[in-house]
């Protein structure tokens, strides 16, 4: 474990709140020619969706989109001048693993950044709520994210393919995004991991793996990932019920 990360709290609270949101993903299971964050939900792209939550957020002040650097151009026509979209400061081009794109979104936002959300580009239903309600959280406690409690009993298995055990429903989550930090901490966490040559599955355990306990706050089932056929189908679903 990582030595003991100390926060500054003065800052969180009187920085700027930054968004990352990554959309650089080739989306390979959507098996479209169109890359999945340019897929129309309702006639309005995936990625133009959730832009559209952080700028509608008034305790947002700036956007970094991190995308394909091929995209760049269609994505600045085609999304940012389209909508409007004032709070992107830029469009950074992603690295070879979503981590990798994080981090340079990262280093992208400006200064005085007291507190930063990263966000999927494929999950155009994310509430502004809980945009807000991750905000107040990681003022709070420097860290969190928001996840949905798991329907399914869940099984761990053996190697041998047989249970192992059945771990207790109720502490169990399914994970999303946005997941908010103290800007310096996510930054130490990126560049540890960078150090360690660690991968994490999410922005959240890079966090953890500096000993630094993490908020769990509760999500929506609606803020679904756009990542195949099926899940156009369930979009579209949500729309007529938002």
């Amino acid at each position: 474990m990582e030595e003991y990360y100390i926060l500054d709290i003065d800052n969180r609270l009187t920085g700027k709140v930054a968004a990352v949101i990554t959309a650089a993903g080739r989306g390979t299971r959507m098996h479209s020619k169109i890359n999945k964050q340019y897929l129309e939900l309702g006639g309005i792209p995936v990625l133009a969706r959730t832009i559209a939550a952080f700028q509608q957020c008034s305790e947002v002040d700036e956007i970094i989109v991190v995308i394909n650097e091929e995209d760049i151009n269609f994505c600045k026509n085609n999304i940012i001048e389209r909508f409007q979209f004032s709070k992107v400061k830029c469009l950074v081009s992603g690295g070879v693993q979503r981590q990798d794109s994080v981090y340079k979104g990262l280093c992208a936002i400006g200064d005085n950044c007291g507190i930063v959300l990263i966000h999927d580009g494929a999950r155009p239903f994310v509430a502004v709520e809980n945009i807000s309600e991750s905000i107040n959280a990681a003022r709070k406690f420097g860290a969190c994210g928001i996840g949905v409690r798991v329907k399914d009993t869940i099984k761990i298995s053996g190697p041998d393919g047989f249970v192992a055990s059945t771990p207790d429903r109720s502490f169990l989550w399914s994970i999303q995004t946005p997941q908010c930090f103290d800007y310096g901490l996510i930054m130490r966490a990126h560049e540890t991991a960078v150090q360690n040559n660690y991968t994490g599955t999410d922005d959240m355990v890079l966090v953890e793996k500096l000993g630094i306990p993490v908020k769990i706050l509760e999500g929506s089932y609606n803020n679904i990932k756009i990542t195949t056929p099926e899940d156009l189908i369930i979009g579209e679903s949500i729309l007529t019920n938002l």
